[in-house]
């Protein structure tokens, strides 16, 4: 709970909040228009969100200079913002996540922007919304962002008349004039039986539950889930309503995580860059920004953040051990190896396939290509067959993969694939006697940190790549994480390493010594 302090603050930096709505609301209003003007411009913006939202909410989308409050730039929607909201206008029945990066403007357009434009529709699409936050306190917070826009936004009041009613209009609960109603709600608070006369909530939106403590504790998250989904959701009448979470994925043991991989939820997950580092919101910032940005937090933090793709601590790999580099063409390196790490099963359920590509360059090592997947035997087998396609005219590769995964079941997919391409892939096993994995991992874990090693930069942000980077940070001992991509790893650069030390070892030759003077 916050402290009569935070309270008072709080309420002071909100009504100084109210002063900037109306004041920035105000400008421009004094032109005349006609009844029938007024009457078509509302109605273009009613049909057009991005229209609405920069009409009604110029204060929102403006970037200031946080020493003197200049306005630097006007920022638009993103594609994915209006996308959204014409999902869910057009969705009544929606159950949804919006997993968006931070700063990617997730509460406004979710609390303030689409629950005010279905609002004011020529036929009102919600009749009462329920904001759920990390504490009440959040919650109160969050629905005082719209409260403060209904009771002194100028551009709402002059289209659509004044909100405040005249009773019913505190903190945290509160009717506007049109008869809507707004709640606040916190985490694990009872919303059983929530109605206002006849009507149950038909807009409930989770903003940001999770929080890093709480993702730390298998079981309180289990049980949230189970909140969300049992007495939050049914708050709605029988499920009638829009049913929305926003956050960013913090953790794959969270409420977001398990909420979006429920049947029947819509997911929009986004991701703050594209796979050549441009932003999705290209109105907000720039590529020079959010590479420095990402420079400052690092890679952990980054991933998490702003990927919606949370690196698992680990004991062994640091995320700043990861160095990517531009590679040479494939013809230039000393020797090649890509080594496979299948699982034993072929169900797309089952464990990750790995296949590494590991190239040897002076007293470098990069990792050039990669499959990392939850896939069949088959789709490993094809990608494999197209990397020696991709590779044996420039190159020669060494296929490896461990003894004893070369079983019958595997083989028969080589052999089924070569069947078809005309040749068999040239797959040795590897039949070392092997320590412990996670010896074995360790042992070659020097590496990345004295720096010898490079991930191919080209690569950077493809979904292979990231996956088997996950595993790697992630690996420690007693994890139950999955750790194939490391594994095959070890394999690709033990068979490089040997060669190395073969080149390298000099064999001396001298005079055998006789009896007599060997004493």
């Amino acid at each position: 709970m916050a402290t009569n302090t935070e309270t008072k603050l709080a309420y002071e930096q909100w009504k100084e909040h109210c002063k900037r709505v109306q004041a920035i609301t105000s400008t421009g209003l004094l032109a005349k228009e006609t009844p029938e003007t007024r009457d078509r411009r509302v109605a273009r913006l009613r049909a057009n969100y991005a229209a609405f939202c920069e009409y009604y909410f110029p204060h929102f989308l403006t970037l200031r200079d946080k020493t003197t409050g200049e306005v630097i730039r006007t920022v638009h929607n993103a594609p994915f913002h209006n996308a959204a909201a014409r999902k869910i206008r057009s969705t009544p029945d929606l159950k949804a996540v919006f997993m968006w990066p931070r700063g990617h403007a997730k509460s406004t357009h979710m609390d303030i922007f689409v629950p005010l434009w279905l609002m004011f529709q020529p036929k009102r699409l919600i009749n009462f919304m329920v904001v759920v936050g990390k504490s009440e306190d959040s919650a109160v917070r969050l629905l005082g962002d719209i409260q403060a826009e209904l009771e002194h936004n100028q551009r709402i009041i002059a289209d659509f008349g004044r909100q405040r009613a005249s009773a019913s209009w505190q903190e945290g609960e509160f009717k506007a004039a049109n008869g809507v109603k707004f709640l606040a709600c916190g985490r694990g608070q009872s919303p059983r039986g929530l109605r206002d006369r006849e009507a149950r909530p038909d807009y409930i939106v989770i903003d940001d539950l999770d929080d890093d403590e709480l993702c730390r504790n298998e079981k309180r998250v289990r049980d949230l889930t189970d909140w969300v989904k049992e007495a939050l959701f049914g708050a709605l009448d029988v499920g009638r309503g829009r049913f929305i979470m926003v956050g960013n994925l913090i953790s794959k043991n969270s409420v977001l995580y398990h909420v979006a991989r429920t049947k029947g939820v819509f997911l929009s997950k986004v991701q703050a860059v594209d796979n050549n580092g441009l932003p999705v919101w290209k109105e907000k910032w720039t590529k020079e920004e959010a590479a420095a940005y990402r420079d400052f937090v690092g890679y952990r933090a980054w991933e998490k953040e702003m990927m919606n793709n949370p690196i698992v601590d680990g004991t062994i790999f640091r995320a700043e051990w990861i160095r990517y580099k531009r590679l040479p063409a494939i013809d230039k390196y000393d020797m090649l190896v890509c080594y496979t790490d299948p699982s034993f099963k072929s169900t797309t359920a089952n464990d990750y396939k790995a296949c590494r590509l590991w190239g040897k360059i002076g007293t470098e090592l990069h990792l050039i290509d990669c499959f990392v997947r939850q896939a069949t035997v088959g789709e490993m087998v094809r990608w494999l067959y197209d990397l020696y396609e991709r590779t044996r005219h420039n190159a020669a590769v060494r296929f490896f993969m461990e003894a004893n995964f070369m079983q019958d079941i595997i083989m028969d997919e080589f052999g089924t694939e070569g069947k078809l391409r005309g040749y068999q892939l040239p797959i040795m096993p590897d039949k070392r006697k092997k320590p412990d994995k996670l010896q074995r991992i360790e042992a070659v874990s020097p590496l990345w940190e004295r720096g010898v090693v490079f991930y191919n930069e080209r690569l950077r942000g493809n979904a292979d790549m990231e996956a088997g980077i996950e595993q790697t940070l992630a690996l420690e001992r007693g994890s139950h994480m999955h750790d194939d991509a490391p594994d095959a790893d070890e394999g690709a650069i033990w068979f490089l390493q040997r060669s190395t030390r073969q080149e390298n070892f000099q064999p001396l030759f001298a005079k055998r010594p006789t009896a007599k003077n060997s004493w």
